[in-house]
């Protein structure tokens, strides 16, 4: 299929700010979209305020597009109503109007935090079951199905990449294993954007670290090129870190983390 114009939400977000210049310099235009103003990088780059609350709103959005990268919503731990509202309906609202716009390919900003209460003693590929680390993890996992619900039954092509921890450069031992860098990003998106053959996949993005938890896909076509270790001396005696039975989430997994968004405490 051909990728020319692509959507993406979350523009003004940490992973959408990371994109949008490799993106402009691969496409004929891209329409940036988010709820905070954005100012437009270059002249084949269209920037959108919309808070995407229905499926109308999005659809005045994705018209004529090829693809949408989807990265809107609610980016961490909260309480379940607003990460069903801004993660799980969110991502209906741009499916929907995806498929009634005749868009191609829609790419679903999935999470590691999904699995997260896997142990990290062990590596795990995208087939694992989930087991996420905290409500922001169910809400993944919602959005996971709603993407193989729109390609069993629409014919919408769906990658969800499960992305890793996402920063300039490692600031936690827990990075070493979860590190993705911003050029890894952009390497994983565009393979997730212009993979031939997709049906519905979701498959882990995350960079090339000797320490990761995750097997690399090779049905994306993208490997990595960086490794979280030349970063490993910012953190002494954590070679035993997150090993065995510990939780791949870390502190994402500890009660206290989840407690706090609860009603009642």
């Amino acid at each position: 299929m051909k990728t020319e114009t692509v959507v993406l939400t979350g523009a003004a977000g940490r992973v959408g700010s990371a994109l949008r210049e490799p993106l402009r310099g691969r496409l004929r235009r891209l329409v940036s979209v988010d709820r905070a103003p954005l100012f437009s990088g270059g002249p084949n780059e269209e920037v959108r305020r919309a808070d995407l609350s229905s499926v109308e709103d999005v659809a005045s959005i994705v018209e004529g597009a090829d693809a949408v990268v989807h990265l809107a919503g609610v980016p961490d731990e909260a309480p379940l109503p607003d990460l069903l509202e801004g993660n799980v309906l969110g991502t209906h609202h741009v499916l929907e109007a995806a498929r009634r716009a005749g868009v191609g390919r829609v790419v679903l900003a999935s999470s590691n935090r999904l699995t997260g209460f896997h142990p990290a003693g062990r590596t795990i590929s995208a087939d694992a079951p989930p087991r996420p680390d905290g409500l922001y993890g169910v809400s993944k996992v919602a959005v996971e199905a709603l993407g193989r619900l729109y390609a069993d039954k629409f014919g919408l092509q769906v990658v969800c990449l499960r992305i890793g921890s996402m920063e300039l450069e490692p600031t936690s031992p827990r990075h070493l294993a979860t590190w993705l860098s911003p050029r890894d990003c952009a390497g994983f998106v565009w393979a997730a954007l212009t993979a031939p053959d997709v049906t519905f996949t979701a498959a882990y993005a995350v960079s090339a670290n000797t320490r990761r938890f995750w097997e690399l896909d090779e049905r994306l076509g993208y490997r990595p090129l960086d490794d979280a270790e030349i970063y490993a001396g910012r953190f002494p005696g954590t070679a035993g870190h997150l090993s065995g039975d510990d939780p791949q989430g870390g502190d994402f997994a500890a009660a206290d983390f989840t407690l706090r968004h609860l009603s009642g405490g």
